[in-house]
C-alpha cells in the first residue's frame, strides 16, 4: 500500500487507477543507497527506471576539460524519475546520478515499463510532457550559464532551485537546504569563491536572507525579472 500511495505523486502515474498501481507497485523493487552512493554511471546500460521515494539525488557529468570535476545538471527530490532516456533509445546513460543523503528508490526494469507504456499510452503521453519541460528547462539554463556574467549565474541555479525545492509565501520562496557551496559552483559553472561573494553580495543588497544552510529570496518576483 506504502508504494501505491506513493506512485499516485509521481506525475507520470498520478493519473491511474488504484488497480493499475497496485501492478506496478508489484513490478518494481526498492532499494536504499547511503548518501554519496553512485547509483548510475555515464556510459552504462540503461535498463531500468528509477523513481525517488525519499532523499535526493544529483544528476552530474565529468567535465570534458577535467575528468576529476564535476558539472551538475540537476538535483532531484520525491516524485522525480531518471534513467528514462536510456530506457527509450537502448543507449547508454548519458550522466551518472549520486545521492547527496540516504535516499530510497523504486526501480522498474526496462522490458516491464516499455510494456507499461503500450498498455496505457496515457503514461506515455505524460512522459513526453515531462521530457519536453525538462528540455525546455535545460535550454534555458544552457543559455543563461553562457551568455551572463558570474552573478547572473549564481541567480539562475538559485532561481532553478526555488522552482524545484522552494516553498513559496508571501512572495517570498524559502530554500530549506541549500546545497554546498562547491555543489552550487558545479551546477554554476563557475568557483565556490565566487558562490560565496556573490551570496553575500545578494544579501547585502536585501535580494536574499542567509540562515545556515537555508536561504531565502525575499521578493521573487523582482529576483526574476532583475536576473532572467
Amino acid at each position: 500500500m506504502e508504494n501505491i500511495d506513493f506512485l499516485t505523486s509521481v506525475p507520470i502515474f498520478s493519473d491511474l487507477n488504484s488497480e493499475t498501481l497496485e501492478k506496478i507497485s508489484k513490478l518494481g523493487t526498492v532499494r536504499t543507497y547511503a548518501k554519496n552512493s553512485v547509483i548510475l554511471t555515464e556510459e552504462e546500460d540503461g535498463s531500468a527506471l528509477f523513481v525517488i521515494i525519499s532523499g535526493k539525488v544529483k544528476v552530474c557529468r565529468s567535465s570534458s576539460d577535467d575528468p576529476s570535476k564535476e558539472v551538475i545538471l540537476s538535483i532531484l527530490n520525491p516524485s522525480d524519475f531518471f534513467g528514462e532516456m536510456a530506457l527509450l533509445d537502448g543507449l547508454n546513460r548519458s550522466a551518472s546520478v549520486i545521492a547527496m543523503g540516504d535516499s530510497k528508490l523504486f526501480i522498474i526494469q526496462r522490458s516491464d515499463f516499455l510494456d507499461l507504456l503500450h498498455k496505457h499510452p496515457e503514461v506515455s503521453v505524460t512522459l513526453l510532457q515531462e521530457l519536453t519541460q525538462r528540455l525546455r528547462a535545460q535550454g534555458m539554463k544552457i543559455k543563461a550559464l553562457s551568455l551572463k556574467d558570474a552573478e547572473g549565474k549564481v541567480a539562475t541555479v538559485l532561481l532553478q532551485l526555488a522552482d524545484d525545492v522552494g516553498r513559496i509565501k508571501h512572495g517570498i520562496v524559502e530554500i530549506e537546504k541549500l546545497p554546498f557551496q562547491h555543489e552550487l559552483a558545479n551546477m554554476a559553472g563557475t568557483s565556490r569563491e565566487t558562490i560565496s561573494r556573490t551570496l553575500h553580495s545578494f544579501a547585502k543588497k536585501g535580494l536574499v536572507e542567509l540562515e545556515g544552510s537555508k536561504l531565502r529570496i525575499i521578493n521573487y518576483e523582482k529576483f526574476k525579472e532583475l536576473f532572467n
